[in-house]
Protein backbone atom coordinates (compact mmCIF):
# COMPACT_ATOMS: atom_id res chain seq x y z
CA UNK A 1 0.00 0.00 0.00
CA UNK A 2 1.36 3.41 -1.00
CA UNK A 3 1.89 5.99 1.73
CA UNK A 4 4.06 9.06 2.26
CA UNK A 5 6.54 7.12 4.37
CA UNK A 6 7.46 4.70 1.60
CA UNK A 7 7.40 7.49 -0.94
CA UNK A 8 9.96 9.37 1.17
CA UNK A 9 12.18 6.28 1.31
CA UNK A 10 11.88 5.97 -2.48
CA UNK A 11 12.85 9.62 -2.97
CA UNK A 12 15.74 9.24 -0.52
CA UNK A 13 17.18 6.34 -2.53
CA UNK A 14 16.53 7.90 -5.95
CA UNK A 15 19.90 8.54 -7.60
CA UNK A 16 20.48 12.17 -8.40
CA UNK A 17 17.99 13.53 -5.87
CA UNK A 18 19.86 15.22 -3.04
CA UNK A 19 19.10 15.84 0.61
CA UNK A 20 18.40 19.55 0.06
CA UNK A 21 15.86 18.81 -2.64
CA UNK A 22 14.01 16.38 -0.38
CA UNK A 23 14.13 18.93 2.46
CA UNK A 24 12.45 21.47 0.17
CA UNK A 25 9.76 18.94 -0.82
CA UNK A 26 9.01 18.35 2.85
CA UNK A 27 9.19 21.98 3.99
CA UNK A 28 6.89 23.17 1.19
CA UNK A 29 4.37 20.41 1.79
CA UNK A 30 4.83 18.90 -1.66
CA UNK A 31 5.17 15.28 -0.51
CA UNK A 32 2.09 13.51 -1.84
CA UNK A 33 1.09 10.05 -3.02
CA UNK A 34 0.16 11.76 -6.31
CA UNK A 35 3.86 12.14 -7.08
CA UNK A 36 3.99 8.64 -8.54
CA UNK A 37 1.63 9.88 -11.27
CA UNK A 38 3.58 13.08 -12.05
CA UNK A 39 4.76 13.70 -15.60
CA UNK A 40 7.98 15.55 -16.35
CA UNK A 41 6.21 18.90 -16.52
CA UNK A 42 4.78 18.37 -13.02
CA UNK A 43 8.24 17.70 -11.68
CA UNK A 44 9.63 20.78 -13.43
CA UNK A 45 6.96 22.85 -11.65
CA UNK A 46 8.48 21.54 -8.41
CA UNK A 47 11.72 23.25 -9.40
CA UNK A 48 13.71 20.33 -10.82
CA UNK A 49 15.80 20.36 -13.99
CA UNK A 50 14.35 18.99 -17.21
CA UNK A 51 16.68 15.96 -17.15
CA UNK A 52 15.94 15.01 -13.55
CA UNK A 53 12.21 15.66 -14.06
CA UNK A 54 12.15 13.28 -17.00
CA UNK A 55 13.89 10.57 -14.98
CA UNK A 56 11.55 11.05 -12.00
CA UNK A 57 8.47 10.82 -14.23
CA UNK A 58 9.80 7.65 -15.84
CA UNK A 59 11.31 5.84 -12.83
CA UNK A 60 9.50 7.00 -9.67
CA UNK A 61 6.54 4.69 -10.12
CA UNK A 62 4.38 2.59 -7.84
CA UNK A 63 6.43 -0.45 -8.92
CA UNK A 64 9.65 1.35 -7.91
CA UNK A 65 8.28 2.16 -4.44
CA UNK A 66 6.94 -1.38 -3.99
CA UNK A 67 10.33 -2.80 -4.97
CA UNK A 68 12.04 -0.61 -2.37
CA UNK A 69 9.58 -1.78 0.28
CA UNK A 70 10.12 -5.44 -0.60
CA UNK A 71 13.90 -4.95 -0.40
CA UNK A 72 13.63 -3.59 3.15
CA UNK A 73 11.16 -6.24 4.30
CA UNK A 74 13.41 -9.05 2.99
CA UNK A 75 16.23 -7.94 5.28
CA UNK A 76 14.66 -8.68 8.67
CA UNK A 77 17.78 -7.45 10.49
CA UNK A 78 17.48 -3.90 9.17
CA UNK A 79 14.90 -1.40 10.38
CA UNK A 80 14.07 1.86 8.59
CA UNK A 81 13.04 5.01 10.45
CA UNK A 82 11.86 8.13 8.60
CA UNK A 83 11.42 11.69 9.80
CA UNK A 84 7.67 11.15 9.32
CA UNK A 85 7.58 8.37 11.94
CA UNK A 86 6.48 8.97 15.53
CA UNK A 87 9.51 7.10 16.87
CA UNK A 88 12.04 9.29 15.01
CA UNK A 89 14.39 10.67 17.73
CA UNK A 90 13.29 14.12 18.90
CA UNK A 91 16.80 15.44 19.59
CA UNK A 92 17.87 14.59 16.05
CA UNK A 93 14.73 16.16 14.58
CA UNK A 94 15.61 19.39 16.38
CA UNK A 95 19.08 19.56 14.79
CA UNK A 96 19.69 21.94 11.84
CA UNK A 97 19.95 19.26 9.13
CA UNK A 98 18.31 16.00 10.28
CA UNK A 99 18.48 12.96 8.01
CA UNK A 100 15.19 12.11 6.36
CA UNK A 101 15.77 8.36 6.56
CA UNK A 102 17.79 6.23 8.98
CA UNK A 103 18.67 2.56 8.48
CA UNK A 104 19.24 0.74 11.77
CA UNK A 105 20.49 -2.61 13.00
CA UNK A 106 20.08 -3.45 16.67
CA UNK A 107 18.04 -1.94 19.50
CA UNK A 108 16.15 1.09 18.14
CA UNK A 109 15.16 2.04 21.70
CA UNK A 110 18.68 3.47 22.06
CA UNK A 111 17.62 6.32 19.76
CA UNK A 112 15.59 7.59 22.72
CA UNK A 113 18.06 6.98 25.56
CA UNK A 114 19.83 10.21 26.68
CA UNK A 115 23.24 10.04 25.07
CA UNK A 116 26.60 11.79 24.73
CA UNK A 117 28.86 11.66 21.68
CA UNK A 118 32.51 10.71 22.14
CA UNK A 119 34.96 11.34 19.31
CA UNK A 120 38.67 11.77 18.77
CA UNK A 121 41.80 10.87 16.89
CA UNK A 122 42.21 7.61 15.00
CA UNK A 123 45.73 7.23 16.46
CA UNK A 124 45.38 7.97 20.19
CA UNK A 125 48.09 8.01 22.83
CA UNK A 126 47.97 5.68 25.83
CA UNK A 127 46.53 8.62 27.79
CA UNK A 128 43.78 9.14 25.20
CA UNK A 129 42.88 5.45 25.26
CA UNK A 130 42.68 5.44 29.05
CA UNK A 131 40.58 8.61 29.26
CA UNK A 132 38.23 7.48 26.49
CA UNK A 133 37.57 4.11 28.12
CA UNK A 134 37.11 5.55 31.63
CA UNK A 135 34.78 8.33 30.50
CA UNK A 136 32.66 5.99 28.39
CA UNK A 137 32.36 3.52 31.24
CA UNK A 138 31.41 6.23 33.75
CA UNK A 139 28.77 7.74 31.46
CA UNK A 140 27.20 4.37 30.68
CA UNK A 141 27.10 3.32 34.32
CA UNK A 142 25.11 6.48 35.04
CA UNK A 143 22.58 5.67 32.32
CA UNK A 144 23.78 7.65 29.33
CA UNK A 145 24.39 5.93 26.00
CA UNK A 146 27.63 6.60 24.10
CA UNK A 147 27.35 7.68 20.48
CA UNK A 148 30.35 7.54 18.16
CA UNK A 149 31.38 6.78 14.59
CA UNK A 150 32.96 3.28 14.69
CA UNK A 151 36.23 4.75 13.39
CA UNK A 152 39.65 3.51 14.41
CA UNK A 153 41.08 4.84 17.64
CA UNK A 154 38.97 6.80 20.14
CA UNK A 155 35.63 5.88 18.52
CA UNK A 156 36.31 2.15 18.79
CA UNK A 157 37.70 2.44 22.32
CA UNK A 158 34.56 4.22 23.54
CA UNK A 159 32.21 1.74 21.86
CA UNK A 160 34.18 -1.15 23.39
CA UNK A 161 34.13 0.36 26.88
CA UNK A 162 30.36 0.92 26.67
CA UNK A 163 29.74 -2.69 25.66
CA UNK A 164 32.07 -4.08 28.30
CA UNK A 165 30.26 -2.35 31.17
CA UNK A 166 26.82 -3.34 29.90
CA UNK A 167 25.89 0.16 28.71
CA UNK A 168 24.22 1.37 25.55
CA UNK A 169 26.18 2.47 22.51
CA UNK A 170 25.17 3.79 19.07
CA UNK A 171 27.52 3.63 16.08
CA UNK A 172 26.72 6.12 13.33
CA UNK A 173 28.43 4.91 10.16
CA UNK A 174 29.21 6.57 6.83
CA UNK A 175 28.42 3.56 4.64
CA UNK A 176 25.43 1.38 3.93
CA UNK A 177 24.21 -0.71 6.87
CA UNK A 178 25.54 -3.81 5.08
CA UNK A 179 29.15 -2.60 4.80
CA UNK A 180 31.74 -2.69 7.60
CA UNK A 181 34.30 0.12 7.61
CA UNK A 182 37.04 0.02 8.66
CA UNK A 183 37.25 -3.74 7.92
CA UNK A 184 39.19 -4.51 11.12
CA UNK A 185 36.11 -3.48 13.11
CA UNK A 186 34.09 -6.41 11.80
CA UNK A 187 33.87 -8.03 15.24
CA UNK A 188 32.98 -4.75 16.95
CA UNK A 189 30.37 -4.00 14.27
CA UNK A 190 28.70 -7.37 14.92
CA UNK A 191 28.68 -6.92 18.70
CA UNK A 192 27.19 -3.44 18.49
CA UNK A 193 24.54 -4.81 16.12
CA UNK A 194 23.71 -7.48 18.72
CA UNK A 195 23.92 -5.43 21.92
CA UNK A 196 23.72 -1.79 20.81
CA UNK A 197 22.62 0.01 17.66
CA UNK A 198 24.17 0.78 14.28
CA UNK A 199 22.58 3.56 12.22
CA UNK A 200 23.27 5.27 8.92
CA UNK A 201 21.46 7.59 6.53
CA UNK A 202 23.04 5.94 3.51
CA UNK A 203 21.16 3.25 1.56
CA UNK A 204 22.43 -0.35 1.58
CA UNK A 205 25.37 -0.86 -0.73
CA UNK A 206 26.87 2.61 -0.18
CA UNK A 207 30.66 2.30 -0.15
CA UNK A 208 32.93 4.50 2.02
CA UNK A 209 33.84 7.84 0.45
CA UNK A 210 35.72 10.75 2.09
CA UNK A 211 32.83 13.17 1.53
CA UNK A 212 30.37 11.01 3.50
CA UNK A 213 32.19 11.15 6.83
CA UNK A 214 31.73 14.87 7.61
CA UNK A 215 28.01 14.48 6.85
CA UNK A 216 27.88 11.48 9.18
CA UNK A 217 29.34 13.62 11.97
CA UNK A 218 26.30 15.92 12.08
CA UNK A 219 24.15 12.87 12.97
CA UNK A 220 26.52 11.88 15.79
CA UNK A 221 26.15 15.39 17.24
CA UNK A 222 22.43 15.60 16.51
CA UNK A 223 21.60 12.41 18.42
CA UNK A 224 23.47 13.59 21.51
CA UNK A 225 22.99 16.01 24.39
CA UNK A 226 26.63 16.95 24.08
CA UNK A 227 29.88 15.97 22.37
CA UNK A 228 33.16 15.08 24.10
CA UNK A 229 36.38 15.44 22.12
CA UNK A 230 38.73 13.04 23.87
CA UNK A 231 41.95 13.61 21.96
CA UNK A 232 42.39 15.46 18.67
CA UNK A 233 44.99 17.33 16.69
CA UNK A 234 44.31 20.69 15.08
CA UNK A 235 42.91 19.20 11.86
CA UNK A 236 41.05 16.23 13.31
CA UNK A 237 37.70 15.28 11.79
CA UNK A 238 36.32 15.09 15.33
CA UNK A 239 36.35 18.89 15.40
CA UNK A 240 33.70 18.78 12.65
CA UNK A 241 31.49 16.90 15.11
CA UNK A 242 32.16 19.56 17.75
CA UNK A 243 31.17 22.28 15.26
CA UNK A 244 27.99 20.35 14.41
CA UNK A 245 27.17 20.12 18.12
CA UNK A 246 27.52 23.90 18.47
CA UNK A 247 25.35 24.43 15.37
CA UNK A 248 22.68 22.27 17.01
CA UNK A 249 22.89 24.20 20.28
CA UNK A 250 24.42 21.26 22.15
CA UNK A 251 27.22 21.17 24.72
CA UNK A 252 30.85 20.63 23.78
CA UNK A 253 33.37 19.09 26.19
CA UNK A 254 37.07 18.43 25.70
CA UNK A 255 39.55 16.28 27.57
CA UNK A 256 42.63 18.35 28.47
CA UNK A 257 45.95 16.83 27.45
CA UNK A 258 49.64 17.66 27.49
CA UNK A 259 50.28 21.19 26.26
CA UNK A 260 53.13 20.03 24.00
CA UNK A 261 51.34 16.99 22.55
CA UNK A 262 50.13 17.39 18.92
CA UNK A 263 47.28 15.00 19.77
CA UNK A 264 45.96 17.47 22.35
CA UNK A 265 46.04 20.70 20.35
CA UNK A 266 42.53 20.38 18.92
CA UNK A 267 40.99 19.63 22.31
CA UNK A 268 42.98 22.41 24.02
CA UNK A 269 41.85 24.90 21.37
CA UNK A 270 38.23 23.94 22.10
CA UNK A 271 38.79 24.62 25.80
CA UNK A 272 40.25 28.04 24.94
CA UNK A 273 37.12 28.72 22.92
CA UNK A 274 34.82 27.89 25.82
CA UNK A 275 34.35 24.11 25.78
CA UNK A 276 34.01 22.60 29.23
CA UNK A 277 36.87 20.42 30.47
CA UNK A 278 35.98 16.75 30.91
CA UNK A 279 38.46 15.30 33.37
CA UNK A 280 36.02 12.67 34.61
CA UNK A 281 32.52 11.40 33.87
CA UNK A 282 31.18 13.57 36.72
CA UNK A 283 32.21 16.72 34.81
CA UNK A 284 29.77 15.69 32.08
CA UNK A 285 27.07 14.12 34.25
CA UNK A 286 26.58 17.24 36.36
CA UNK A 287 25.23 18.95 33.22
CA UNK A 288 22.55 16.29 32.72
CA UNK A 289 21.09 15.60 36.16
CA UNK A 290 17.62 16.50 34.88
CA UNK A 291 17.93 13.80 32.21
CA UNK A 292 19.09 11.20 34.73
CA UNK A 293 17.10 11.79 37.94
CA UNK A 294 17.89 8.30 39.25
CA UNK A 295 21.33 7.89 37.79
CA UNK A 296 22.89 6.46 40.97
CA UNK A 297 20.33 3.63 40.92
CA UNK A 298 19.95 3.48 37.12
CA UNK A 299 19.52 0.07 35.53
CA UNK A 300 22.44 0.86 33.23
CA UNK A 301 24.72 1.13 36.27
CA UNK A 302 26.91 -1.95 36.12
CA UNK A 303 29.62 -0.86 38.56
CA UNK A 304 29.04 -3.72 40.97
CA UNK A 305 29.09 -6.32 38.20
CA UNK A 306 32.24 -4.85 36.67
CA UNK A 307 34.05 -4.87 40.02
CA UNK A 308 33.04 -8.48 40.61
CA UNK A 309 34.25 -9.45 37.15
CA UNK A 310 37.59 -7.77 37.85
CA UNK A 311 38.16 -9.62 41.13
CA UNK A 312 40.00 -12.56 39.57
CA UNK A 313 40.74 -14.54 36.44
CA UNK A 314 37.91 -16.92 37.19
CA UNK A 315 35.56 -14.28 35.76
CA UNK A 316 37.46 -13.81 32.50
CA UNK A 317 36.13 -14.98 29.15
CA UNK A 318 37.94 -17.71 27.22
CA UNK A 319 39.74 -15.18 24.99
CA UNK A 320 40.64 -12.95 27.94
CA UNK A 321 42.06 -15.94 29.80
CA UNK A 322 44.07 -16.99 26.73
CA UNK A 323 45.63 -13.54 26.40
CA UNK A 324 46.21 -13.34 30.16
CA UNK A 325 48.21 -16.60 30.03
CA UNK A 326 50.32 -15.21 27.17
CA UNK A 327 51.10 -12.11 29.23
CA UNK A 328 52.05 -14.28 32.21
CA UNK A 329 55.21 -15.02 30.23
CA UNK A 330 56.22 -11.34 30.43
CA UNK A 331 55.38 -7.91 28.99
CA UNK A 332 54.84 -7.87 25.23
CA UNK A 333 54.37 -5.23 22.56
CA UNK A 334 51.21 -5.07 20.49
CA UNK A 335 53.03 -6.57 17.48
CA UNK A 336 54.34 -9.44 19.60
CA UNK A 337 50.84 -10.15 20.90
CA UNK A 338 49.50 -10.19 17.35
CA UNK A 339 52.03 -12.90 16.45
CA UNK A 340 51.49 -14.95 19.61
CA UNK A 341 47.68 -14.79 19.67
CA UNK A 342 47.26 -15.11 15.86
CA UNK A 343 44.19 -12.85 16.15
CA UNK A 344 43.33 -9.95 13.90
CA UNK A 345 44.04 -6.44 15.22
CA UNK A 346 40.41 -5.58 15.95
CA UNK A 347 39.81 -8.65 18.10
CA UNK A 348 43.14 -8.34 19.94
CA UNK A 349 42.45 -4.68 20.69
CA UNK A 350 39.00 -5.56 22.03
CA UNK A 351 40.35 -8.22 24.41
CA UNK A 352 43.20 -5.96 25.58
CA UNK A 353 40.78 -3.16 26.36
CA UNK A 354 38.53 -5.57 28.24
CA UNK A 355 41.45 -6.77 30.40
CA UNK A 356 42.49 -3.16 31.10
CA UNK A 357 38.97 -2.20 32.18
CA UNK A 358 38.79 -5.30 34.37
CA UNK A 359 42.11 -4.17 35.91
CA UNK A 360 43.96 -7.36 35.00
CA UNK A 361 46.63 -5.76 32.80
CA UNK A 362 48.07 -2.30 32.15
CA UNK A 363 49.46 -0.53 29.10
CA UNK A 364 52.97 0.93 29.29
CA UNK A 365 54.52 3.55 26.97
CA UNK A 366 55.36 2.14 23.55
CA UNK A 367 52.20 -0.01 23.36
CA UNK A 368 53.64 -2.59 25.76
CA UNK A 369 51.20 -4.63 27.86
CA UNK A 370 51.84 -6.39 31.17
CA UNK A 371 49.89 -8.06 33.99
CA UNK A 372 49.16 -5.81 36.98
Amino acid sequence: MMNKRWLLIGLHEFKGLGRKSIARILSEGMLSEEMIHFNSRDWEKCGFSAGLSERLAKELTADYILRKREEKERDAGTRVVTILDEHYPELLKESPDPPHVLYGKGDLRLLHVPSVAMVGTRVPTAYGRKMGAELAQGLCEAGLAVVSGLARGIDSICHEAALLCGGGTVAVIATGIDIVYPPENKSLFARIGDRGLIVTEYPPGTRPHPGLFPQRNRIIAGLSLGTIVVEADERSGSLITADAALDAGRDVFAVPGQANSPKSRGALNLIRQGAKMACSADDVLEEYDSWLPNRHENTYNRERQVKEAASGTGHLTTDELQLYHILEQGPFTLDELLLRSRWDFGHLHSVLLSLIIKKQITQLPGAIYKII
